[in-house]
């Protein structure tokens, strides 16, 4: 199959970062491409704006009006799992028999053509992958990008090389849901975490470990693959790999690490070489952990020091993810994508240790009804972490709701005595009406909406 030989590719769920930078991969190639989500979000609004057409509206009227032009084998469908099995546009082009493919199947099909980095876990991968990319294109190696959120080097989720250059890479965020990261053979691969997520698809921890450790298998012959230190623990894995830790004597680790004016400054052992006296754009422990991994991958593909050096230092990370909003003396406001216990954790101890003293405000934005209730007693031990708690109803997504599983269920489960239920009006009224010195929006959820008002109201 060669991807590219379609005519019309209609996406159903364009709107999520995946999907969007597979869009507008086609779209660079001059296809025509539809598109159909349920909302208009931003990022929609974006790829309208680059001659993507889209719809809000499930409506087969529009959708046969897109289809009448061209023959069935000229048609691709690219959907995902988000969209539910009985949206009537998926019934009727699953009865008319148009070809149709997850996401991950065409990501998949894309990578075929080159030389595939694929990073992987439960948290850091789309900030590893983003970095991956800027250290390449620092060093001058022709690489397509697709990322899992926007870069702020790029501000794009896509970045597109030169597509007849047969050394060419791809650098893919290898995303663990619905198993999805199985359609990828690379020639790199990157294991970040493995920790419980996605037990819906899964079930529970032993199967999502079985999964990643089928992942490490689909490295190529003559590949590397690269693994944290306790997931290599905890997965068993037999193939000759790479360890990396934070901070741990393996074969990449950070040494030395210091914190000033809010800036981790480290050195990185390497059995490749060492470099010293580096800093990273990116606030955060944990991305200090991501960078040695991404070093790790440079590395093997010959990027000297001094390029990873000046790369990392002008690295400025990925939009909600440690993204600082507002960053005066008097108040700090941090917008974060944490939406699993372990990456709170890391969120929150990451903002105690560069603001230590400083009294921490977090609003959380649950994800899923069904994630909330299989850790909702991790949820509360990292939300007890905080100063200051202020939770939001929980974001359904593509869920119904739990019967007994809400946000004041949570809240009753956290020892904090500060804490709360609000709504996001009643928020934007809290932060007016009283000051804070540090504030934290957490989730995966539509709590992005408040990004801007919050912004407004601390710089008035």
């Amino acid at each position: 199959m060669n991807i590219l030989n379609y005519k019309l590719y209609y996406f159903l769920g364009v709107g999520g970062i995946g999907m969007s930078a597979l869009a507008r991969f086609f779209n660079h190639y001059k296809k025509e491409v539809v598109g159909y989500d349920k909302t208009e979000s931003d990022l929609c609004k974006l790829l309208t704006k680059e001659g993507i057409t889209n719809h809000y509206e499930e409506d087969l009227t529009q959708l046969t009006s897109f289809l009448k032009n061209y023959k069935k084998e000229e048609v691709l469908i690219v959907y995902t799992p988000a969209v539910p099995k009985e949206h009537s546009e998926y019934q009727y082009l699953l009865e008319n028999g148009y070809t149709i493919l997850k996401r991950s199947q065409v990501l998949g099909e894309i990578t075929k053509q080159f030389k595939t980095i694929a990073i992987a876990g439960t948290h850091g991968k789309t900030t590893t992958t983003t970095l991956v990319t800027h250290l390449l294109k620092s060093a001058g190696i022709n690489c397509f990008s697709f990322m899992g959120g926007i870069s702020s080097n790029y501000n794009t989720n896509l970045l597109l090389g030169d597509v007849n250059d047969t050394n060419a890479y791809v650098v893919v965020e290898a995303d663990e849901y619905d198993r999805s990261f199985l359609t990828l053979h690379p020639e790199i691969a990157v294991i970040t975490s493995a920790d419980a997520d996605h037990l819906d698809i899964y079930g529970d921890l032993n199967h999502v470990k079985e999964s990643y450790t089928l992942f490490s298998k689909q490295v190529k012959k003559n590949g590397v693959l690269i693994v944290k230190k306790n997931v290599d623990n905890d997965l068993n894995l037999t193939d000759e790999r790479i360890i990396y830790s934070l901070n741990l004597d393996t074969e990449y680790c950070a040494q030395s690490i210091t914190v000033e004016n809010a800036q981790f400054f480290y050195d990185i052992k390497s059995p490749i070489e060492s470099i010293s006296n580096v800093t990273l754009g990116l606030p955060g422990l944990h991305n200090v952990e991501n960078s040695i991994a991404a070093v790790a991958i440079a590395q093997q593909l010959g990027i000297k020091g001094s390029v990873i050096k000046e790369a990392l230092r002008s690295f400025t990370g990925v939009k909600r993810r440690f993204d600082y909003r507002v960053k005066t003396e008097k108040v700090v406001y941090i917008d974060d994508y944490a939406h699993h216990p372990e990456e709170l954790k890391a969120t929150i101890g990451s903002v105690k240790k560069l603001y230590p003293g400083k009294k921490i405000t977090g609003i959380f934005q649950p994800h899923l009804f069904s994630r909330t209730r299989d850790f909702a007693d991790a949820f509360a031990e990292s939300l007890d972490m905080l100063d200051e708690c202020i939770l939001l109803e929980i974001y359904p997504a593509r869920e119904k709701p739990i019967e007994g599983v809400n946000s004041s269920w949570l809240l009753r489960k956290m020892k904090l005595k500060d804490k709360k239920l609000l709504s996001k009006i009643e928020v934007l009224e809290e932060i007016k009406t009283n000051k804070r010195e540090i504030i934290v929006t957490m989730g995966a959820g539509d709590i992005d909406s408040l990004i801007a008002p919050i912004e407004n109201i601390l710089r008035q």
